[in-house]
C-alpha cells in the first residue's frame, strides 16, 4: 500500500508521514531530503548562486550527480557517491533555498521521481510518502491519497516556531509571522502555477485542514483512512 501525503510547506505533511509510517510500520519517504540532496551537490559547486543561462546549462550534470538512496529500518538514508548525507548537511539555509530553485528543473524532478518509486518498489511493506506531487505524478496510483492544508498564518507560526527550537507559537512575533505567511503564499502560488509538477490536490485525494488540529488529531485521521482501506482489502 502506498499513502500519498501532499500540501504546501507547514501544513503538517512531513510531521504526520513520519508518524503515520511509524504506527503502520510502513517505510517513510521524504521527497524533500533528495532534493535537498541535489541542492547539496549544486552549492558545493557554487552553481546555486548562478542565474538564467549558466545555471540551466550545469541542470544536466546536476541531474546525473551520483545520490542514492536506501531505506532501512523504515527511515530514507541518502548518500552522495556511497557516503550518507547527514540532516545537518541537508538542512542548513543555504541548501533549503537551493532546494526550491533546483526543484523546478525538469531533469531533477525525474531523477528524484526514479529514486523515489524505486525505493517504494523495493520495500517489503506499504510506503508512506510526502511532498507536493506525491498523488498526482510520482504515485498517481496510490491506494490513499491525503492532501493537507492550513491557514498561511498558522503555517508562518509553526514554521518559525520549528526554527526557534520548538518553542509555541506565542514566542514568535506578531511581524515575523506576517512576513512568513506573506513568504509562504507567494510560494505557494509559484508552486500551483509551475509548469511542471503543480502543488495541487488529487482528484481523488482526501482533505484535511489541520489549521485548528493538534498533531496526535491530524496523524489520527491519517491512520484511521489507511487502516480503512487496509480493512476493505
Amino acid at each position: 500500500m502506498i499513502i500519498a501525503i501532499d500540501g504546501p510547506a507547514g501544513s503538517g505533511k512531513s510531521s504526520t508521514a513520519r508518524e503515520v509510517a511509524r504506527r503502520l510500520g510502513f517505510l517513510h519517504l521524504d521527497s524533500g531530503a533528495l532534493y535537498r540532496a541535489f541542492a547539496y551537490v549544486a552549492c558545493r559547486h557554487g552553481w546555486d548562486e548562478m542565474t538564467g543561462p549558466a545555471a540551466e546549462s550545469r541542470v544536466q550534470e546536476l541531474a546525473d550527480a551520483a545520490i542514492t538512496a536506501s531505506s532501512a529500518g523504515g527511515r530514507l538514508t541518502v548518500e552522495l557517491d556511497d557516503q550518507p548525507i547527514g540532516d545537518e548537511e541537508l538542512r542548513t539555509p543555504r541548501v533549503t533555498a537551493c532546494a526550491s530553485k533546483v526543484s523546478a528543473f525538469p531533469p531533477i524532478r525525474d531523477r528524484v521521481n526514479e529514486l523515489l518509486r524505486g525505493l517504494a518498489a523495493g520495500f517489503a511493506g506499504g510506503t508512506v510518502t510526502e511532498g507536493r506531487d506525491m498523488g498526482t505524478v510520482v504515485f498517481p496510483g496510490a491506494e490513499l491519497k491525503v492532501y493537507m492544508m492550513a491557514a498561511p498564518e498558522v503555517r508562518a507560526a509553526r514554521r518559525l516556531a520549528e526554527r526557534a527550537g520548538g518553542g509555541g507559537a506565542g514566542e514568535v512575533s506578531e511581524a515575523s509571522i506576517r512576513a512568513e505567511s506573506a513568504r509562504l503564499v507567494a510560494r505557494d502560488l509559484a508552486d500551483s502555477e509551475r509548469a511542471v509538477a503543480p502543488l495541487r490536490p488529487a482528484s481523488d485525494a482526501k482533505l484535511i485542514d489541520t489549521s485548528y488540529l493538534g498533531f496526535e488529531e491530524q496523524v489520527e485521521r491519517v491512520v484511521v483512512l489507511a487502516r480503512a482501506h487496509l480493512d476493505t482489502g
